[in-house]
């Protein structure tokens, strides 16, 4: 059994990419971070507290878990909830580089084998405006989003380049790495 511990609907929607039946369980885990811990430490924290969490409800299952931090000038871009919020965080990125740093565990619960990876995904943005700001704000409401930029949707308008070794890492979860991860739990993808 296969359970994805989260309830976005952007891993969701990448984990169906790869056609395996899987569940969808909440993990109940505090996303603070620690004093102290850079973003990709959080990611990673995060990501195995999620799959711990869930693997506790599923004790026979493959667990995934998976967080994302974004960083931008040594500050953290969480999801901005608002529109005021989401405005800020483009305005800041607006000419930068930001590093979003996604981190994938899979737990085999039965065994508590784990596999962890962290795939970091360095995007540079274009410079824009507040106009812009506003007129991709107004279209896409990506208050959900870490960063406030859908590189899936409208928000690669906004991107002048992406570095990273897997583009679904952006999104939220890295599926070349979780399809090895997943065949060294003997489970084929093809």
């Amino acid at each position: 059994m296969l359970v994805l511990a989260s309830t976005s609907r952007y891993r969701r929607e990448l984990l169906s990419r790869l056609q395996l039946d899987f569940s969808v369980a909440a993990p109940d885990v505090d996303e603070t971070p620690l004093p102290g811990e850079s973003p990709s430490q959080t990611a990673l924290r995060l990501a195995l507290a999620k799959a711990e969490a869930v693997a506790k409800a599923y004790p026979a299952a493959l667990v995934i878990g998976a967080d994302q931090v974004a960083e931008c000038d040594g500050l953290r871009l969480d999801k901005p909830g608002t529109h005021e919020r989401a405005a800020a965080q483009l305005s800041m990125l607006s000419g930068h580089r930001a590093v979003f740093h996604t981190a994938i565990v899979l737990l085999h619960a039965p065994s508590r084998r784990l596999h962890t990876r962290l795939v970091p995904v360095t995007v540079s943005f274009r410079t824009f405006g507040a106009g812009e700001i506003e007129s991709y704000l107004r279209k896409e409401q990506p208050y959900d989003c870490a960063g406030s930029a859908k590189s899936e949707g409208l928000g690669i308008a906004l991107i002048a380049s992406m570095d990273c070794p897997d583009p679904t890492a952006l999104i939220g979860l890295p599926l070349i790495a979780l399809v090895s991860m997943l065949e060294a739990e003997g489970v084929r993808v093809v």
